[in-house]
């Protein structure tokens, strides 16, 4: 396990230990004691990880942290458009260029494409990632559904094509999402809706959050709020495509395909990455 999975796996169980102690204001030694290191390892990990001090992490870490972060760091994505953040390229993170599969393409479940496939240490665990030739299309955040299950929900996206176990070309793919520099192409295989859904998505800049309505709207469906959802949860590149940046109009998470204290573990440290000024030009 690398070092920033390591980190990751600590933040995670420091997240639960918070969640069910959050009323008792927990110190800095009660929270490293809870995950069996010394206040001062902890405190090197977290601000490995995050950037900033454990203390000032578990404010990001509150139960209301999604209803601040929709008060004051809602994202208007036309504002995102006109200021040239759209487009064929990473939208505030220029390294990360897509290109979308045909309709035809789609509709035949992946008939005659070659996946390749590989496990990767990332900064949130253990991860699936899936590639065409053209370039990633899954991620899989497995260290929250073990490998089987990882395996699973990815094939069946595509369940006509012809996967294999070759790590070794999408390596330096990986390397850089992972590191947020130099080149990473993903290739998006969804329906057209689903398309303009996880382009809207790429607009959201990292610290930031929309909603599921304000989404349907940008892409010109008001209506169509339900099938929005339905489409962020079909999201299969988890973490580089941010769904986790879509909240209910309450300011309530909603769901999160990999777990909801994934998903605010990627709000917190985003916001407080964001806060530090370490985010900018890094991938989110």
């Amino acid at each position: 396990m690398n070092d920033n999975a390591y980190h990751y796996h600590v933040v995670r169980r420091a997240i639960d230990w918070i969640e069910h102690n959050h009323a008792q204001n927990p110190s800095l030694g009660d929270v490293a004691a809870a995950v069996g290191l010394s206040p001062a390892h902890f405190q090197r990990i977290f601000s490995a990880w995050v950037g900033v001090s454990p203390t000032r992490y578990q404010q990001y870490l509150s139960l209301n942290l999604a209803c601040e972060l929709l008060r004051n760091r809602f994202t208007v994505l036309d504002t995102a458009h006109l200021a040239g953040l759209s487009g064929p390229s990473r939208l505030h993170d220029l390294f990360l260029r897509w290109e979308a599969m045909t309709p035809g393409a789609y509709a035949a479940k992946g008939k005659g494409l070659v996946i390749r496939e590989g496990w990767f240490d990332g900064p949130f665990g253990e991860m699936l990632v899936m590639a065409t030739d053209k370039g990633i299309c899954g991620i899989a955040l497995a260290s929250e559904t073990g490998r089987d299950r990882a395996v699973a929900d990815m094939r069946e996206r595509w369940p006509r094509a012809e996967f294999v176990h070759d790590p070794k070309p999408m390596e330096r793919w990986v390397e850089n999402a992972v590191r947020g520099a130099g080149k990473t192409r993903l290739h998006l295989i969804g329906s057209p809706f689903q398309i303009k859904v996880w382009e809207a998505l790429l607009a959201i800049p990292e610290g930031s959050v929309t909603t599921y309505g304000e989404i349907a709207r940008h892409i010109g469906k008001p209506a169509a709020i339900r099938a929005v959802g339905t489409a962020v949860g079909r999201n299969p590149v988890g973490w580089l495509i941010p769904c986790h940046r879509v909240l209910r109009r309450s300011g309530a998470l909603g769901g999160y395909h990999w777990g909801l204290p994934v998903k605010r573990a990627l709000l917190a440290r985003e916001a407080a990455r964001r806060d530090s000024g370490e985010g900018a030009s890094r991938v989110s």
